[in-house]
């Protein structure tokens, strides 16, 4: 079952997101929020969340302020910036604060799917149109010639394990099956590994692996 968050005040947008993400899965429960506060007070309640939707013209603590919150307090939660303002300016800077991705409220509902289910398989999401200077912020350059071992940076093997299948693409559900893991242990290796790696999101991880190049 997909457990999800949106975090939106605009109660029309927000129905029909919810809506929309009804369509996701088979099962999926979403839960809704109009500010920030609210968003975090439903997460401290549970910590199964699979994926957040996160808008960033929000009353009160805006929606960079928030990220940044989310990302301290669940590092292995994915958020995903849906907002009306799509600048490449814009995009860079959620994805640099950590942003799972960034969804154009110009999207249809079928782009917006797709959008979502490729960032809980992993993968990075970033509108095509923002591909062209999107590369700073994703892609680090590696330095040359000092390629290190997990080890090197802190990292049990288990945890370099969890490490090499994120950068393979693969979602935590995945991880859990090719370790035999639960998810929930899989989590705790995610934050363990932001943790020795300095980060706040897989966005970052992947940034830093390549920076530190990290081998495997």
């Amino acid at each position: 079952m997909l457990k999800l968050l949106v975090i939106e005040d605009h109660a029309l947008v927000r129905e029909g997101l919810v809506q929309t993400l009804h369509q996701l899965d088979a099962d999926v429960t979403v839960r809704e929020a109009a500010d920030c506060e609210s968003g975090c007070a439903i997460l401290t309640e549970a910590d199964d969340f699979d994926l957040v939707m996160l808008d960033l013209a929000l009353p009160g603590i805006d929606g960079l302020t928030c990220l940044n919150l989310l990302r301290q307090r669940y590092p292995a939660l994915p958020v995903v910036i849906v907002s009306a303002y799509d600048d490449a300016h814009t995009v860079n800077r959620a994805l640099k604060a950590g942003a799972a991705g960034f969804v154009p409220k110009a999207y249809s509902g079928e782009n917006l799917l797709n959008a979502l289910r490729s960032v809980l398989d992993g993968v990075i999401y970033v509108p095509e149109t923002t591909l062209p200077n999107q590369s700073s912020a994703v892609i680090a350059a590696p330095l040359a010639g000092k390629g290190v071992s997990p080890a090197e940076v802190g990292l049990t093997d288990r945890q370099a394990d969890v490490l090499a299948l994120m950068v393979k693409g693969q979602s935590n559900r995945e991880i859990a099956e090719l370790l035999g893991l639960s998810e929930g242990t899989v989590k705790i290796h995610i934050t363990a590994i932001f943790k020795a790696l300095g980060v706040s999101s897989r966005t970052q991880a992947l940034v830093a692996v390549t920076k530190h190049d990290i081998r495997f």
